[in-house]
């Protein structure tokens, strides 16, 4: 009897009220959708520059970037900052895993280091913008539970549906609401909160354009923040498909030989 009344007691805390399951069946299955269509691309290289502004002042960085998918929900990424010199060489590596934390290496060229981020960097700034480590990350769907909110209005026109997006691995955001666009549920903007709930930045995401008939890539992200003032901007030309990305030379062993 004893036995019985705890296992009564244990299903009542862990099942879902009945309320809520629609909800996060509906923002289940449209972060799926969204996975699924922007899944098969293969590998691609883009160039980008990103522009840091604070106050009156902005400063402009350039960059090449890379990914190849590795997987299903798998990836690996390099980004490597090419102009001015006092950034030349840095480098961001990321594989990227369904399910779990992902690896990050940052290679400083100015100490010839590569620097592994830890669990608990990936919340750090990245490379002093607005943009933390983690949000250069592939946001695998594996990685977070989603529920339906409403559908609405998105940012600039049109109708988004707006589904609150919870971590279930390491992070330093307690939810991230993200706007897809219903129609071709590319991401229009995403609101991100502190492990306090507090509403701490917003990227808002424009200038797509569909590539191969089918996936969709942004020329333009900007990432506010609301605690500071300041923003930076990150925008992304040139796109190229199947450009041939090995993925064995994105490995933490590559980096010291990057030019």
């Amino acid at each position: 009897m004893l036995f019985r009344f705890l296992l009564i007691a244990l299903l009542s805390l862990t099942v879902l009220p009945a309320s809520a399951q629609p909800a996060i069946e509906k923002g289940t299955a449209i972060a799926e959708e969204a996975a699924s269509r922007n899944s098969g691309w293969g590998d691609l290289s883009v160039s980008g520059e990103m522009i840091l502004t604070a106050g009156g002042a902005s400063s402009t960085r350039r960059f090449d970037a890379q990914w190849v998918e590795t997987g299903r929900g798998a990836s690996r990424s390099l980004i490597v900052f090419r102009w001015p010199g006092d950034i030349q060489g840095t480098a961001l590596l990321t594989h990227g895993y369904a399910g779990r934390n992902d690896d990050q290496w940052l290679w400083l060229p100015s100490l010839s280091k590569v620097r592994r981020i830890s669990s608990s960097g990936r919340s750090g700034s990245f490379v002093g913008s607005e943009f933390a480590y983690e949000d250069m990350t592939d946001q695998e769907i594996g990685k977070f539970t989603h529920t339906w909110v409403q559908d609405g209005a998105c940012p600039g026109g049109g109708t988004c549906h707006i589904v609150d997006r919870r971590p279930r691995t390491a992070s330093g955001y307690s939810l991230q609401r993200v706007w897809f666009d219903t129609s071709n549920l590319t991401i229009r903007q995403v609101q991100y909160y502190d492990r306090r709930g507090a509403h701490v930045k917003t990227l808002a995401i424009s200038g797509y354009r569909q590539y191969q008939g089918r996936f969709w890539r942004a020329s333009r992200m900007v990432m506010q923040n609301h605690l500071t003032g300041k923003a930076t901007t990150l925008t992304w030309s040139g796109y190229r498909f199947n450009a041939g990305v090995n993925p064995n030379a994105l490995s933490p062993n590559a980096l010291s030989r990057i030019r």
